[in-house]
């Protein structure tokens, strides 16, 4: 299946170390990658459907210090839909007067609810079908866009309707929070100070973030398998969902994942 990456951050921060992580995982997971930088209300979408190994726009990612404190990143093998453009994650729609971006791991089987008008899938995937159903249903529970705290309670309801068709590990922000949801794996860290140095785990690249950061400065990142071979990243639990803001975590819930 694919790979998410998530950071959220309480200052913009760079993504360059982590998506060269994630990129080296692109050889198995080839079909298309995606990143997005929140900037305020703004959003700087890159995709490609070819791998993020030999992507030209991938090396652009890994060596531009693009500055954000909401990031969503994904790496894609395709299960449903064709390798194409339009089926490259991060989806992007707007809610609210504010972009939504959204990623998915997994395998949804039957998902097709009906959608109305406002929010209509472009590609083919599971995984696009399954991001119009949730801001569609957002948007019928809030008439404004409502507190963090509210939107984590109401994805809290939505959820286990979609893991119980099948493998729904997601990544979801506004550019105000990072919404993480584990069905099956999902693993997260908080760098704060003081920082170390932390090595990749799938390529000799270190980077020594005591030398660039300040005393108060914190990220939080959420990979699907730890991107780093020294650092402490805590697995989240099958059910589990998780608000960052500001570089930790917020609020925590776990829903009945009932099949």
């Amino acid at each position: 299946m694919c790979q998410l990456l998530g950071m959220n951050a309480n200052t913009p921060t760079d993504a360059m170390f982590s998506f060269t992580g994630l990129a080296t995982r692109a050889d198995e997971h080839k079909d298309g990658f995606g990143i997005a930088f929140f900037e305020d209300r703004g959003l700087r979408l890159f995709v490609d459907q070819h791998s993020a190994r030999h992507s030209p726009v991938a090396e652009l990612v890994k060596g531009y210090p693009i500055r954000s404190d909401n990031i969503v990143a994904h790496i894609r093998k395709a299960t449903q839909g064709r390798i194409a453009l339009e089926n490259t994650h991060p989806f992007m729609r707007e809610l609210w007067g504010r972009y939504w971006v959204f990623a998915h791991n997994g395998d949804l089987k039957d998902f097709r609810p009906r959608l109305h008008a406002t929010f209509r899938p472009v590609g083919e995937t599971d995984s696009e079908h399954a991001f119009c159903w949730l801001m569609q249903e957002i948007a019928k529970a809030h008439a404004g866009m409502p507190a963090i705290e509210e939107l984590s309670n109401t994805l809290s309801e939505l959820l286990p309707q979609l893991h119980r068709h099948g493998t729904f590990n997601m990544l979801l922000s506004n550019g105000q929070a990072l919404w993480a949801h584990c069905s099956t794996n999902l693993h997260y860290v908080v760098r704060e100070h003081p920082f170390g140095a932390p090595v990749l785990a799938d390529k000799d690249v270190m980077v020594d973030f005591a030398a660039h950061t300040g005393p108060g400065d914190r990220v939080a990142i959420v990979a699907t398998e730890p991107l780093t071979r020294n650092e402490p990243w805590q697995a989240m639990r099958a059910g589990q969902l998780m608000t960052f803001t500001c570089g930790e975590v917020a609020t925590r819930q776990c829903a009945e994942m009932a099949r």
